[in-house]
């Protein structure tokens, strides 16, 4: 078993009280139905290696890694000492016309690992602030290069790229578009996506059907002309839409047809990056080679917000020809945070040390049996699985979007088991230490509330 960090005695005091439903209100949460969540609270007081403590001392195995980002497990010591010893050293430094060692240091070690010919690496301080890095970037290459009509950028129905405008502008996932479409950035089109439920259900890996897909790509340079559109960017595997994969050569189908027409690929791997699929970035496990990939999430265990984007060498040279001065006005004042990069480094070195980058294609095959053993229970339509992930769609409830699946995520919560729920899907995406005998709790547990239901 990789080296996690010991988990505390089941009956260790919680290291946070409870709170009073007053102390609840401050706090507008995310993406949460906050009245809900207030009038019956799961509130988690701690974590350790596999699990989350719950504030009046229940253990929660943590079946999603907090939100898809924590790797190699919680409260990995290696991580929060090095961060520690560099807040004692450097605790912030600028990165607006100069730097610090660790940020060079981080950015080596991403390049490392990253694709061949991606080979540097632009910082900033999540998934959504990379996604609008990335696109800033395409369209800035585009006019570098004298061709300032590339201003035009497609994204995927269904897809999530964060919460930035640019981001949800791409994005395809329909509340985020229909709260915020007055405001929403002009010149942008959506490829359809990949989901099949009745040709592809019940697929283990990648589904069979679908790769002519990309072909609609053809018929949106035909409409615009390629000279007009800068940039392309898909999940390799979509996340927070419910788990969508992407078809036997979908990906690279999309590759071509951005390379015949001059086109930038973006893949949004905030979520596939940092060993989920079985390899370092879902880019070196599907074989296509994007221009550039926007990271997050694993690249600090979840430790300090951090996100980045990896860019071909052939998009930072053209930056690079031109007169000397500010190549790309654009940054963040958290850029290359000395702590975060502290977090990365130390976060990259468990992920070598422990083999994590590449432990998911070792239980995969364990993992699919479990998965693929809850096909015939109760409202399952669907399971979909690759590497450590995994998304279960369920048959919802006539007039209530959502509320069959949010009952599995409650139940399970209470049973001792956190997943994740999105729409009518219950998402799976464990830290990467995950044993077989947790696999077996996960799945048994999601068995046994699926047969209550």
């Amino acid at each position: 078993m990789p080296n996690a960090a010991p988990s505390p005695a089941p009956n260790a005091a919680p290291s946070v009280g409870s709170l009073s439903r007053a102390d609840l209100e401050a706090l507008w949460l995310p993406f949460t139905a906050n009245r809900q969540f207030k009038a019956n609270p799961r509130i988690l007081a701690r974590a350790s290696g596999m699990h989350y403590w719950t504030s009046d001392g229940r253990q929660i195995l943590d079946a999603v890694a907090g939100l898809w980002c924590v790797n190699a497990g919680h409260g990995r010591r290696e991580i929060t000492q090095a961060v520690a010893t560099q807040l004692e050293t450097l605790d912030y430094g600028p990165t607006f016309q100069m730097a610090h060692p660790v940020a060079f240091q981080l950015a080596n070690e991403l390049v490392r690992i990253a694709p061949n010919g991606l080979d540097h690496v632009f910082f900033t301080n999540s998934g959504s602030e990379a996604v609008d890095t990335a696109l800033k970037i395409a369209l800035a290459f585009h006019r570098v290069r004298g061709e300032g009509t590339r201003t035009r950028l497609i994204g995927r129905e269904r897809a999530y790229h964060g919460v930035g405008f640019g981001g949800i502008s791409v994005g395809g996932i329909v509340p985020n578009r229909r709260t915020w479409s007055s405001a929403l950035i002009p010149g942008v089109d959506h490829l359809p996506h990949t989901h099949d439920l009745a040709r592809n259900a019940f697929s283990r890996r990648l589904p069979e059907h679908g790769a002519q897909l990309a072909d609609e790509l053809e018929r949106l340079v035909a409409l615009h002309d390629a000279s007009n559109i800068a940039a392309v960017i898909v999940e390799p595997i979509a996340g927070s839409t419910g788990v969508l994969l992407p078809p036997r050569g979908y990906l690279q189908r999309l590759r071509e047809i951005c390379d015949r027409h001059g086109i930038l690929l973006i893949f949004d791997e905030v979520i596939t990056g940092f060993g989920r699929t079985g390899s370092a970035f879902a880019a070196q496990e599907f074989g296509v080679r994007p221009d550039m990939i926007t990271l997050a999430k694993g690249l600090t265990n979840g430790c300090v917000p951090m996100g980045g984007v990896l860019v071909s060498k052939a998009i930072y040279d053209a930056f690079m020809k031109g007169p000397e001065g500010i190549e790309l006005f654009h940054g963040y004042t958290y850029s290359a945070h000395p702590a975060a990069c502290a977090a990365g480094l130390a976060t990259l070195a468990l992920y070598e040390r422990e083999g994590l980058l590449t432990r998911a294609a070792s239980l995969a095959p364990y993992w699919e049996e479990a998965a693929h053993a809850l096909r015939g229970l109760p409202h399952v339509v669907d399971v979909r699985n690759y590497g450590l992930i995994l998304g279960l769609e369920l048959e919802g409830i006539a007039g209530k979007p959502g509320a069959r699946a949010f009952e599995v995520f409650t139940r399970c919560f209470e049973r001792g088991v956190m997943v994740r729920q999105t729409g009518e899907v219950i998402a799976l995406s464990p830290p990467l230490i995950i044993e077989k005998a947790q696999i077996d709790q996960i799945f048994g547990t999601l068995s046994a509330v699926l047969r209550a239901q």
